[in-house]
């Protein structure tokens, strides 16, 4: 029997599970903040040089002294990085111009306008000009804590559970969250950062494989979907906390102080079941299986249960299970090396194509609060949509057919002219929704693909990839400084290759969890040996079509 089936009779996806995936989905919401928060805590307003030491204040943003000291660049706005050697003075008569006048760095610092941002890192420590790449950086290093708390996180939850992970990344959320908020420096400001992106792996991961290993078959996509609506909520979230909370210290304490609510009450939710059973632990199981039944209102249906009798519904399943797992495991039978090589592919073009658009707002030219409202918005119809056609079509015609849609439209922003900033907007906030919508059927799909044995070992090594795709976002927007079209084609080619590799990918629509890696072989062994005998069966029917009118001839 298939553990689905003893989920079902427990009451399906009954109370429990509602209050569960809420519980678990309402970190991840607030998790989004702390993905997107550099679009608001390293937010770069307009700037210019700062007079020198012998100059007032007051001079310095004085309209006169900044058009006797500061170039204006092909626009006619102030030049941020630039100013006269000496005040010309001449420039504050009407239609004077003057060339060649020597100009120099801003030695005295800048002035910043603080009227959207009273104070953001790049404000605080100057990251502008010759040091504008350092804003860079400090993404980036967050990025790279993702990328190896996918790999720590993924490999700790198959060896210790699902729920140890969890908690103690609630904690160091919480703790180096509001530890960056605090302390004074850059170098600890991208530390502490590094430690947040850690816990966004094992946020995510493990908090969607609990969801699906306590979901009957017929209520994982809808659990699975609701990730991806949580994700969104968080998006709209973040522009209504950054929008009322403008320091950029007080708003990163602001989104961090929650997660030590979500790790004392993290202690109350119980270990994955199917997790329990294959590492020969069905006692503390059964009490977690008991609970869910006495919260679903199926108290007796639960007391009656026993060891052997859970048992019974995954000892085929389990029979062959080894003791120990590495990541060559992702690639030992040809059946897991074919799921590991195109999900490799998928996550990686599906992070940098995503990071690529959501990670700097500030580049369409509009007020970044709506920015960041109008890219967490235009998630929900697009999840909708995938919603719909996870539960009817497959996750693998989902999948593929959101990651092409947001390819073409990536690419076709190429055509559009840089003046229509508002076209623009739209088309990548819709290119960026089938982006997120196609993540979070991946989230589910890849969970789908690999067995229990080694789920969260492969979800950990897929989720590799995509932080591999997300540090190579922001190198590939820097070709733009070679060649405009070079990003937006860079991005869309990559996301309709992912598509095409899924293509490659079994259906897992309506179909029950595979528990062990000879389980997966099996079914697709079974698989292609039911196809050969269909072909072979047709190819009979067309020869017999064939041969009967050759013998009423005869």
């Amino acid at each position: 029997m298939a553990f689905t089936e003893l989920l079902d009779a427990l009451g399906g996806v009954g109370r429990f599970q509602l209050v569960y995936t809420t519980l678990l989905l309402l970190p991840c919401s607030l998790l989004a903040c702390h993905n997107f928060l550099q679009n608001f805590t390293a937010a770069v307003p307009r700037h210019h040089c700062q007079g020198p030491a012998n100059h007032t204040a007051a001079a310095n943003d004085s309209g006169a002294w900044l058009r006797a000291a500061i170039p204006l660049d092909r626009l006619g706005t102030p030049e941020p990085c630039r100013r006269f050697v000496e005040p010309q003075w001449a420039l504050l008569s009407p239609n004077t111009s003057i060339q060649g006048v020597a100009t120099e760095g801003c030695k005295d610092g800048w002035v910043y306008d603080r009227s959207t941002f009273p104070s953001t890192i790049t404000m605080e420590w100057d990251l502008v000009c010759e040091a504008r790449a350092l804003r860079d950086v400090a993404q980036s290093i967050y990025m790279a804590g993702v990328l190896v708390g996918a790999a720590v996180f993924g490999s700790l939850a198959d060896r210790l559970g699902r729920k140890a992970p969890l908690v103690w990344s609630y904690l160091q959320l919480a703790v180096s969250g509001a530890a960056t908020s605090y302390f004074g420096s850059f170098s600890a400001y991208c530390v502490f950062r590094f430690l947040m992106g850690m816990t966004f792996s094992g946020i995510i991961l493990n908090s969607l494989s609990l969801v699906v290993e306590w979901m009957p078959t017929r209520g994982r996509t809808v659990a699975g979907v609701l990730l991806g609506y949580s994700f969104t909520l968080g998006q709209l979230i973040l522009a209504g906390v950054a929008y009322l909370i403008r320091p950029w210290r007080w708003l990163q304490f602001a989104v961090s102080v929650p997660f030590l609510i979500f790790f004392f009450y993290s202690w109350w939710l119980p270990e994955s079941p199917r997790w329990l059973l294959l590492h020969g632990k069905p006692q503390p199981a059964l009490q977690s299986l008991r609970k869910a039944a006495a919260l679903n209102g199926r108290k007796e249906e639960g007391e009656r249960l026993t060891k052997e009798v859970v048992s019974s519904y995954i000892q085929n399943e389990f029979a062959s299970v080894r003791t120990s797992n590495s990541v060559l495991d992702l690639f030992r039978t040809p059946a897991i090396r074919k799921v590991t090589c195109c999900l490799m592919v998928v996550w990686f073009s599906n992070s940098l194509a995503y990071y690529g658009l959501a990670m700097d707002l500030q580049k369409f030219g509009l007020s970044v609060y709506l920015v960041q409202v109008l890219f967490g918005v235009i998630d929900i119809p697009a999840m909708l949509v995938a919603t719909t056609t996870m539960i009817y079509v497959g996750r693998r015609a989902t999948v593929a057919s959101f990651l092409i849609l947001a390819g073409l439209m990536v690419i076709a922003n190429v055509f559009v002219p840089e003046g229509m900033q508002t076209l623009r907007t739209a088309q990548a906030a819709l290119g960026k929704g089938c982006l997120a919508s196609s993540f979070i059927c991946v989230y589910l799909f890849t969970g789908e693909l690999y067995p229990t044995e080694i789920r969260q070992m492969g979800m950990g090594f897929a989720s590799v990839n995509a932080r591999f795709g997300g540090l190579a976002a922001p190198l590939v927007t820097t070709l733009g400084e070679f060649n405009a079209i070079l990003p937006p084609v860079g991005f869309g080619a990559t996301s309709i290759l992912a598509g095409l590799a899924v293509c490659f990918l079994a259906e897992t629509r309506n179909a029950p969890l595979v528990e062990t890696i000879e389980a997966m072989e099996r079914r697709v062994k079974e698989g292609l040996s039911k196809k050969e005998a269909e072909e072979k069966s047709e190819e009979i029917s067309l020869q017999q079509l064939g041969a009967s009118p050759l013998k009423e001839t005869i």
